[in-house]
């Protein structure tokens, strides 16, 4: 049996299934996973939409991210050269004029940066309730999952009890002299068994 690491690997390379979300499962469950995914297509399809949007919103997260960083650091760059003005300012009365429009330009600039602030967090906001909204829906595929293995697991048991029946009475029937009837029976039996 291949180990955990191995299988997440398969995964990684084969369906994009990150290794930090396989990383809670055991090496059985990777290998469960590995084989529903390679039987049921719908399955690798839904694990495709959940691996591309989470790389959507993986870069938009970066993105925002980065330009949230550049917002920041800029405004701490105008806010630092803003306060060393408004020394100056005190100190020199005779270049009032100069330093005031500068002292404008700086405010626009602090309020734009900001607006763009603003923006930026009611950005990441609602990828953050897109984000719950799909792990909300996750959890009800989880949940819908487990019922269909249990409920598989159901119909295979009466499947099986279906069977065993069916080579009781067979036996018992096959236990009579009538050659014809055992050969149909024959011919049953091996068909039911696949």
């Amino acid at each position: 049996m291949p180990s955990k690491n191995q299988l997440q690997t398969i995964l990684k390379e084969k369906y994009g299934i990150n290794k930090n979300i396989t990383q809670s499962l055991t090496p059985e469950d990777c290998e469960d996973l590995l084989l529903r995914l390679s039987n049921q297509p719908s399955v690798e399809k839904l694990i495709e939409s959940f691996v591309e949007k989470n790389g959507k919103l993986s870069q938009n997260n970066r993105y925002f991210g980065q330009r949230r960083s550049q917002a920041e650091k800029k405004f701490e760059q105008l806010e630092a050269e803003y306060r060393q003005l408004e020394a100056s300012i005190a100190k020199q009365e005779e270049a009032n004029a100069a330093l005031s429009t500068r002292k404008q330009t700086l405010s626009k600039e602090h309020q734009d940066l900001e607006s763009q602030v603003d923006k930026l967090t009611a950005a990441n906001r609602t990828l953050s309730v897109k984000v719950q909204t799909l792990t909300t829906h996750n959890d009800e595929l989880v949940e819908a999952n487990d019922q269909l293995k249990k409920d598989n697991k159901d119909l295979k048991n009466i499947v099986d009890q279906i069977r065993l029946r069916l080579a009781r009475d067979t036996k018992t029937l096959l236990e009579y002299e009538d050659s014809e009837i055992r050969k149909a029976l024959i011919r049953l039996f091996r068909w039911t068994l696949g």
